[in-house]
């Protein structure tokens, strides 16, 4: 294997793009962009996680993106994307792999626990080997859960607490990135119930639910 950080990151923006992931990408960038102001139980949304060696943006080396979806209510486990950069590939196979998460995604909503330090990953790499401008509407579990379960906690945890606080860990809680991914969806399941319940009901109102809580937490 060579490193991963240079087969991932390209000294120049991406230029030259074989012609399947340059058609793929136009079709991606035409593709229409949901409603966000359909109810939950309506709405498609994809929980997505990374593995990293570390947790620094500008020099880490991202080794996977994992994602499932959340859809009526239920985790879709068939309904999943693993985007392993860690074997030994090739530049047109991770411009390839990229292209299809990026078609998994469609332009849904996209939830993730800390997306302070996910989305700066996923932005680098898709601008980088694809030319992309990644911009998502982001749901942060992070800040949200204390917002909307505040009986259990009025600060933002650990991703671990908040799942044994719910009863959702098991073994040693060592996970792989899919598992890891599976288990925020677990969380995002409750979190849509109790928002409904206090009437944050669409995408809409929780994106800017989640914007308004991390914006308050950081500043105050």
């Amino acid at each position: 294997m060579f490193g991963i950080k240079k087969l991932l990151f390209r000294d120049q923006p991406a230029t030259q793009l074989v012609d399947d992931v340059r058609t793929g990408l136009e079709q991606w960038r035409d593709s229409a962009t949901p409603g966000f102001d359909e109810v939950h139980f309506h709405s498609r949304y994809v929980v997505v996680d990374i593995a990293t060696r570390s947790r620094q943006a500008g020099s880490d080396e991202l080794q996977s993106i994992s994602a499932t979806v959340v859809r009526r209510g239920a985790i879709r486990p068939a309904e999943s994307c693993f985007v392993d950069f860690t074997g030994e590939l090739d530049a047109d196979t991770v411009d390839r792999q990229l292209l299809a998460f990026l078609l998994f995604l469609g332009k849904a909503p996209l939830a993730t626990y800390h997306v302070a330090y996910v989305e700066p990953f996923l932005q680098r790499v898709m601008r980088e080997r694809l030319g992309v401008d990644f911009q998502s509407q982001w749901i942060d579990l992070a800040w949200l859960l204390p917002s909307m379960f505040d009986e259990k906690s009025h600060t933002p945890l650990p991703l671990d607490r908040w799942l044994e606080i719910f009863a959702l860990e098991a073994g040693d809680g060592r996970r792989d990135p899919m598992e890891n991914a599976l288990l925020i969806a677990r969380l995002l399941q409750m979190l849509l119930v109790r928002a409904t319940g206090k009437e944050v009901d669409t995408a809409a109102k929780l994106i800017a639910e989640s914007q308004a809580a991390s914006f308050l937490r950081r500043t105050h």
